[in-house]
C-alpha cells in the first residue's frame, strides 16, 4: 500500500470514528414535551445547552450531557417575560428574584413612567426621598448603568427597561403643572436618544399620576419620534382605564400613528363597574387600529384587582410639586375640605381610583413606611376609618401625611369575565407589575398584592389547565415568543438553537400560583428547573443562588 492510500484511509476511519462519537452538552434535558414558544404544537424532544446558548434540539439519544435532566411528563419552554416588572429595587435588595423564578420568569422589564435612569440631581433626591423598607444608595446616572449596576452586583433574571416620560420630565420640568419649553423639550429628546442608543426598549409613560397627568399629547409624540428612529415602542399607562378608557385608548393610537411607532397598552382593563361592558368598544379600537397597520398590543395581570398608591384616590392638582408640597397642602383646612369633596364627586375629570373601587370596603391598605403605622396592613379603608372615626377621604389624606408616603393600596376595579375575555386576545401578554420578592426579610415588613408572587403561575393554573380559557402553547407563546417580538430583542422567547439558554421546565398538572390577598407572601409551586443564559438557577423547585442575570438590550443598542 502506497503512503498516500494508507494516509486517506487513515483519514477517513479517523472522520467516521469522530462522527461516531456522540455530542456532548454542558447541560442535556431528555425526554421533555417541547413547546417551543412560537404558538405552534408541542412535540417530544431533548435540548442541549452549551455555555450559554440552545445548542441542539430534536433526538439527541445518542448525545450526553455533563448534567442531564429527565424531563418525562414535564414541558420544556423559553424562560418567561414580565413585561411590566417593579423589580426595580426588590433586586438591588435580593437578586435571586425568587417571587418571580419560582414561576418561571427570566426577563423583568421595568420603565412604567419612572425608569431609574437618566437621573438629575433632583430626580436622585426624589428616589431616595420615596424609598421605604429598602434602603440603597444611588450610584448611577444613566439607564444603562442602572442595569449594569444589577449585573455586576448579581441578579438571577435578565433585566431591561424602557426610559420613563414622567423620570424625563422630572429631570426637565420638576413636578410643575405645565407645558415643556421648546428648550426642555430639546432636552428631554436628547435624553431619549443617548438611551435608546445605550439600549433602552423605548418611552413608558403613566399618565393618571402627577407629574405626568401634566403631559400633553404632543409631548409625548415628540418622545416617541425619537424613540421611533431606535426601533423602540411606546408602552403606556393611559391617562384612563375608565370612565375615559376610549378616549385614553384614542390618544395612545394617535401617538403611535403620528410617532409611528409600536404602541402597547399596559395591564388593560375596563376600570369601575359602569366602565365593565365597554370591553368590546376597546377591542374594537384596537382590531380597527391593527388592521390600518398599526402595531398595537397590550400586557395584562390576571386579576380583579389593581395595586397602586392613595395618590390615585385625590387629584392631580393637589400633587404638584411632589410629595412635600402635597403633603404640606393636605394639612391645609380648607385644601382638605376641596380635596375631600372631589375624592367623592362620581364625575371629576381625573381618574379617581375610589370612584372606580365603588365602596371604600373595595380598598385594602398594604404598604405602610412608617412602622407605626404597619398595623393596619391589609386592612380596608372603611375599617381604618372607622378605628379612628374620621371619613374615608380625611382618614386617607391622614395616613399620606403620617406615612411620608402615597401608601401601597390595592383597589378592586375589574370582573372576571373581562378577565378572561382578555386573556384570549391574540395580541395579549403579561405583566405582575409588581417587585420579585422573598418569603423572608425586609419584604415582610409590608404586605402586597398576590400578582407578586402569582401572577404567570394563575395563568398556567387557574386559566389554562382548569378554565381552559386558552391552550398551554398558546399561554406560553404570550409569556415568550410574543412579547420578545413586540421588544424586537435578539435571540431570547423562543425555544431555538442559537438563542439564549433561557429555559424552563414544569409539570402542566402541579403548577400553581399560591398567593392571596389575605396572605400574599406565598411562592408559586410546580416550577422545576429554571435556566438562565445557560446557568440553573432553580433546581427541583429550590433556588441554587446562582446569578447569571444580563441586561438585555433594545433594537436601537449602539455598541461603543
Amino acid at each position: 500500500m502506497n503512503t498516500q492510500i494508507f494516509l486517506s484511509l487513515t483519514f477517513l476511519s479517523f472522520h467516521l470514528l469522530s462522527c461516531s462519537s456522540p455530542e456532548n452538552y454542558d447541560v442535556l434535558i431528555r425526554n421533555a414535551r417541547i413547546i417551543d414558544g412560537s404558538g405552534d404544537a408541542s412535540y417530544l424532544g431533548d435540548v442541549g445547552i452549551r455555555a450559554d446558548t440552545i445548542a441542539a434540539i430534536g433526538d439527541l439519544s445518542k448525545a450526553k450531557g455533563n448534567e442531564e435532566i429527565d424531563a418525562e411528563g414535564m414541558v420544556v419552554s423559553p424562560g418567561f417575560i414580565n413585561m411590566l416588572s417593579w423589580a426595580v429595587e426588590s433586586l438591588i435588595e435580593d437578586g435571586k428574584s425568587e417571587g418571580d423564578i419560582r414561576q418561571g420568569v427570566t426577563l423583568e422589564v421595568f420603565g412604567e413612567g419612572e425608569s431609574w435612569g437618566p437621573l438629575t440631581e433632583a430626580s436622585k433626591q426624589a428616589l431616595l426621598a420615596s424609598q421605604g423598607d429598602i434602603k440603597y444608595d444611588i450610584t448611577w446616572e444613566s439607564l444603562a448603568e442602572y442595569l449594569d449596576f444589577l449585573e455586576q452586583k448579581g441578579v438571577s433574571t435578565n433585566v431591561a427597561s424602557f426610559l420613563g416620560a414622567t423620570t424625563l420630565r422630572i429631570n426637565t420640568i420638576g413636578f410643575e403643572d405645565r407645558q415643556a419649553t421648546p428648550t426642555e423639550l430639546d432636552a428631554m429628546r436628547a435624553m431619549v436618544e443617548k438611551g435608546m442608543k445605550e439600549g433602552a426598549l423605548g418611552i413608558g409613560s403613566s399618565l393618571i399620576y402627577a407629574p405626568a397627568f401634566y403631559s400633553s399629547t404632543e409631548e409625548l409624540i415628540e418622545l416617541c419620534k425619537v424613540a421611533s428612529k431606535y426601533d423602540g415602542m411606546y408602552i403606556s399607562h393611559m391617562r384612563s382605564e375608565g370612565d375615559r378608557l376610549l378616549e385614553s385608548l384614542d390618544e395612545l393610537i394617535r401617538i403611535a400613528a403620528e410617532a409611528d411607532i409600536r404602541a402597547e397598552v399596559y395591564h388593560l382593563k375596563m376600570s369601575g363597574q359602569k366602565n365593565w361592558s365597554k370591553y368590546d368598544q376597546v377591542v374594537q379600537k384596537i382590531d380597527s387600529a391593527r388592521k390600518a397597520g398599526l402595531h398595537i398590543t397590550t400586557d395584562m395581570y390576571n386579576y380583579v384587582a389593581g395595586a397602586t398608591g392613595l395618590d390615585a384616590a385625590m387629584p392631580p392638582w393637589v400633587q404638584e410639586g411632589g410629595f412635600e408640597a402635597w403633603s404640606k397642602r393636605l394639612q391645609d383646612p380648607a385644601i382638605r375640605k376641596e380635596v375631600a369633596a372631589e375624592m367623592k364627586d362620581p364625575n371629576v375629570k381625573w381618574e379617581s381610583l375610589m370612584q372606580a373601587a365603588g365602596t371604600t370596603d373595595n380598598i385594602l391598605l398594604v404598604g405602610f413606611n412608617n412602622d407605626s403605622l404597619k398595623y393596619l396592613t391589609g386592612k380596608t379603608l372603611t375599617e381604618v376609618s372607622k378605628i379612628r372615626g374620621k371619613s374615608p377621604e380625611e382618614t386617607a389624606m391622614d395616613l399620606v401625611i403620617q406615612d411620608g408616603s402615597r401608601v401601597g393600596t390595592v383597589y378592586f376595579l375589574m370582573t372576571e369575565e373581562n378577565v378572561k375575555k382578555q386573556i384570549a386576545l391574540p395580541y395579549m401578554s403579561f405583566g405582575s407589575d409588581g417587585a420579585s420578592m422573598a418569603t423572608s426579610g425586609v419584604f415582610l415588613k409590608s404586605s402586597t398584592h398576590p400578582r407578586a408572587y402569582g401572577n404567570f403561575s394563575r395563568l398556567l393554573a387557574k386559566y389554562v389547565r382548569e378554565e381552559k380559557v386558552i391552550s398551554l402553547e398558546e399561554a406560553i407563546h404570550k409569556l415568550s415568543g410574543l412579547p420578545a417580538s413586540n421588544l424586537k430583542i435578539k435571540k431570547r422567547g423562543l425555544l431555538q438553537t442559537g438563542y439564549f439558554a433561557d429555559l424552563v421546565i414544569f409539570d402542566p398538572e402541579k403548577v400553581q400560583d399560591n398567593a392571596t390577598f389575605e396572605k400574599p407572601h406565598a411562592y408559586a409551586t410546580g416550577i422545576s428547573h429554571v435556566f438562565v443564559n445557560g446557568t440553573q438557577v432553580l433546581k427541583d423547585g429550590e433556588h441554587t443562588g446562582a446569578f447569571p442575570g444580563r441586561a438585555v438590550k433594545g433594537p436601537g443598542f449602539e455598541e461603543n
